[in-house]
């Protein structure tokens, strides 16, 4: 059976350590990072089921990081740990998308029944399907092989230009605008104009619609682009 992968993002070793042990000891696979811009890296790099995450880091805070992993995702349970206790601080962070909130000092028994709830509810909302298949009207793509096709029809696509398909099609109906597709598909620190955005917006396009078939991508205008069924 595959182990369950917990990305635990803390700056005080100690803490660390001795989450790391307890959650090894119970089976999970774990993985410590002690900033939050390096921590940020890992995420992206990684596929976690669960992170547990601190408030206060080194880099960037936990509430950004919190934040930029919830412009793409909003299915891996995220734990805070805070050493803030007011209700303010708790409401705040789960504004920004957490799961759950757990308050320092903490006892470790505490820790894993609230990775265990989360990790429970997780497996229920989303249960595991063939991730790698992504399906939308008859658009088929295989993350895995980077294989795609519009019904019958093979599409060859740049890996730029891949990677910007696949942002679309997980992030399918929801209108999407410049920056957050250029921090996802380019990178937060990628330093240029947003117009690069539509250039391969048009290069995509151009490729799925050939043969006259339907767009998909359509352009919100002031906002930014949806894949969606054409009307």
């Amino acid at each position: 059976m595959k182990k369950e992968t917990i990305l635990v993002v803390e700056d005080e070793e100690k803490i660390a350590r001795l989450l790391e042990i307890e959650l090894e000891y119970e089976g999970y696979m774990v993985t410590k990072v002690n900033d939050g811009l390096e921590a940020f890296e890992a995420y992206k790099k990684g596929k976690w089921d669960l992170i547990l995450l601190d408030v206060m880091l080194p880099g960037i805070s936990g509430i950004e990081l919190l934040r930029r992993i919830r412009i793409n995702d909003q299915i891996t349970p995220v734990l805070l740990l805070t050493a803030k206790s007011s209700v303010e601080d708790k409401v705040s962070g789960l504004d920004y998308g957490a799961n759950d909130y757990i308050t320092k000092p903490f006892q470790i028994e505490e820790v894993l029944a609230r990775v265990r709830a989360a990790l429970r509810v997780k497996a229920v909302e989303h249960p595991q399907e063939d991730e790698s298949l992504l399906i939308f009207a008859d658009l088929k793509v295989n993350s895995k092989t980077r294989e795609i096709f519009r019904g019958e029809d093979a599409i060859e696509l740049t890996p730029r230009e891949f990677d910007l398909l696949v942002y679309l099609l997980i992030n399918k109906r929801q209108v999407l605008n410049r920056d957050q597709i250029l921090e996802a598909v380019w990178g937060y620190d990628f330093i240029g104009d947003t117009n690069v955005v539509d250039v391969y917006i048009r290069y995509v396009r151009k490729k799925l619609e050939q043969q006259n078939k339907p767009a998909l991508i359509h352009t919100v205008r002031g906002v930014g682009y949806v894949l969606k069924e054409a009307k």
